[in-house]
């Protein structure tokens, strides 16, 4: 489980995050949702050990990230693209990362299945797009086989095929008991993947609670969503 409890972080006189408190729970696909700017990001790193809190807790299995004896085998993390050197192949990229984990190059291999791309495994990852970035990126924060997976806006920039494909995707890794925390600003894309969602408009959460309880009212979750967020006032 994936807790934070009232973090709170301050640059200078601005106000990033303010008491953020929510918890992302196994089996289940949890959307921190929320406009650019509204304080994702900083939030997912700070539970990382990116960056650190002015005051609150974000912690993984009740333990900060930074204290964890095996970080990688407790979460798995996506927060920006693949992370790969473009000038690597995808397979090379996959087994660096697996070696210094002390992870044989078996489950590379079946990881390229599991995402889709061994096709493409013995290419640069400079010739990849997007989605096959996206999908190494994966495979990546996956290696340890952990038991949480953090992604940052993993939809951004996807077609309409790679949509469909990390939505199925995520729900398979929910089904097999993990944890899954995933941020974003599209809502549209995730009404059929989440579970739960925690709205967050300028670094405060504006709500929480399952999809049905978030869209109440509301025909769909983009609705809720411009509706919490003040975003579709005047339109």
């Amino acid at each position: 489980m994936l807790t934070f409890n009232e973090v709170s972080k301050r640059r200078g006189a601005r106000d990033i995050l303010s008491e953020i408190s929510f918890q992302a729970k196994p089996g289940r696909v949890t959307g921190f949702l929320g406009p650019n700017g509204a304080g994702k990001s900083s939030t997912l790193r700070i539970l990382l050990g990116l960056d650190r809190a002015t005051s609150g807790t974000a912690l993984v299995d009740g333990q900060d990230f930074r204290k964890l004896r095996d970080p990688m085998r407790k979460v798995g993390a996506v927060l920006d693209g693949s992370g790969a050197h473009r000038s690597r192949t995808g397979r090379a990229h996959l087994r660096w990362v697996a070696r210094a984990a002390g992870i044989g190059d078996q489950r590379v291999d079946e990881l390229l299945e599991a995402v889709g791309i061994a096709d493409a495994a013995g290419k640069r990852v400079s010739t990849y797009s997007l989605g096959m970035g996206r999908r190494l990126g994966l495979a990546a924060a996956l290696l340890a086989d952990p038991e949480s997976l953090v992604l940052d806006e993993p939809v951004n920039g996807l077609d309409p095929e790679g949509i469909r494909w990390i939505r199925l995707f995520l729900r398979e890794q929910a089904e097999q008991g993990r944890t899954v925390l995933l941020s974003s600003h599209l809502m549209g894309e995730l009404a059929e993947t989440v579970d739960d969602v925690v709205v967050i408009r300028e670094g405060r959460i504006v709500a929480d609670g399952t999809l049905e309880e978030i869209t109440g009212d509301h025909p769909n979750l983009e609705s809720a969503f411009f509706a919490l967020t003040d975003e579709g006032r005047g339109a």
